[in-house]
């Protein structure tokens, strides 16, 4: 049976995903665009409400029963607000969609409003074309997914991501047979990505007034700092390379993602204390326990290392990777969707990046990423998305809803 994905309909839904500020923490806009979408199309909706400014909308087209159920998942949340100073003269990064040379730019299209467009535009081609499924596809539009985490002074709901609103989906109704997640995966099929430990390493000092700091530089806590670090280098090659940290072939990685210390207001003093903050990916077959027990371990060789700099370690996030199993329904649903449509099977991929798959696997929902390009991260242009690419894309999701769902 053969869908029609309308092409004009899809762009101008995407269009006006885009114009919907979705910022994390402020989504709730964005989930009443979503229901309004919803009930359009007759889906039956579920509006959840996660807290104060922030939804996630789920919308249902039962099936006639009989087969099963599948979720398309999607996060509403942008990366950025398009307010940054780097980013608000990038027409690409605002709230404000246009079309130019068959790509479609705006914030947060790639990433990932361009999928939510095509979940929408995949069940509209379907219903257009008479098409019945014996089980429920439902659409979830999310909140609080993008890989950010409330810490020191940055608190509020603008930093509650990491899986902050499918937790909420899963626990409140939200479950399915299985899931795709349209991440942007340059059109392959993700099977599994690994799961973002962070780190604080703090490395005091004495405080100390610089008229009197003469002959004490090594008291200060960032002279310190730089210390640590060197040895906190030596020993990222070490996790990197690990063949336990190592998943279908790809290498963990590990990021020093800030340093914070002093008082930039008051560099008269020397400062108490100076954090280091690391980014240890881990492979979703490695549970996360373990690998705090591990770099734990390597923060007390450096307390052993150090004794006199009073080294200090907390673990404050443990987000887990995902993985589903080669051979699993989904994964064949895909490859012969795809095929059908791009005329080749896709090829695999493992990623480093975090998604919503942690939260869902982990509540018995089997996911799989599969998406468009990318579409970043071009400084000067923005995020966009070749608009063949969102057609052809669509017409694969509807494809994956008929041959997991079945057709009554």
């Amino acid at each position: 049976m053969s869908v029609s994905i309308d092409r004009d309909r899809l762009v101008e839904t995407a269009s006006r995903m885009i114009g919907t500020h979705s910022f994390t923490g402020d989504e709730e806009g964005m989930a009443r665009l979503m229901v309004e979408l919803f009930e359009a199309r007759g889906l039956h909706v579920q509006w959840q409400q996660v807290e104060d400014g922030r939804a996630n909308a789920l919308g249902t087209w039962a099936g006639a029963g009989g087969g099963p159920s599948l979720m398309l998942n999607g996060h509403m949340d942008t990366s950025y607000s398009g307010r940054e100073p780097w980013l608000k003269n990038v027409r690409g990064f605002q709230p404000s969609a246009f079309v130019e040379d068959g790509r479609l730019y705006g914030l947060g299209i790639s990433n990932m409003k361009g999928a939510l467009a095509c979940y929408v535009e995949a069940v509209s081609a379907l219903q257009d074309a008479g098409v019945r499924l014996r089980g429920d596809v439902l659409l979830a539009a999310v909140c609080g997914e993008i890989e950010k985490t409330q810490h020191g002074d940055a608190q509020g709901s603008q930093y509650r991501g990491y899986a902050a609103g499918t937790r909420y989906l899963v626990s409140h109704g939200g479950v399915a047979d299985m899931c795709l997640l349209g991440e942007p995966t340059e059109g392959k099929v993700v099977l599994g990505h690994f799961g973002a430990l962070w780190l604080r390493i703090r490395v005091h000092g004495n405080f100390i007034h610089t008229a009197f700091s003469e002959g004490r530089r090594g008291e200060n806590a960032i002279v310190r700092q730089q210390e640590v670090l060197a040895a906190v280098m030596e020993w990222v090659p070490n996790w990197e390379d690990d063949p336990a940290n190592r998943y279908r072939g790809a290498k963990a990685i590990v990021n020093v993602g800030a340093i914070e210390g002093g008082f930039g207001w008051r560099v008269s003093r020397t400062p108490h204390h100076a954090d280091l903050f690391l980014d240890v990916r881990v492979p979703p077959t490695k549970p996360m326990a373990v690998a705090r027990g591990e770099v734990l371990e390597m923060v007390r060789g450096l307390r052993d290392r150090f004794p006199e700099y009073g080294v200090e370690g907390e673990v404050y996030v443990t987000a887990p990777g995902a993985e589903i199993e080669e051979g699993h329904e989904l994964v064949a649903a895909i490859d012969a969707a795809h095929e059908e449509v791009f005329g080749e099977t896709p090829g695999r991929d493992v990623t480093r990046w975090f998604s919503d798959a942690s939260a869902l696997t982990r509540y018995g929902v089997p996911t799989v990423n599969y998406g468009t390009s990318t579409g970043l991260m071009d400084v000067e242009l923005g995020e966009n998305l070749e608009i063949d690419g969102l057609v052809r894309t669509a017409e694969v999701y509807a494809r994956v809803a008929m041959r997991v769902c079945g057709v009554a």
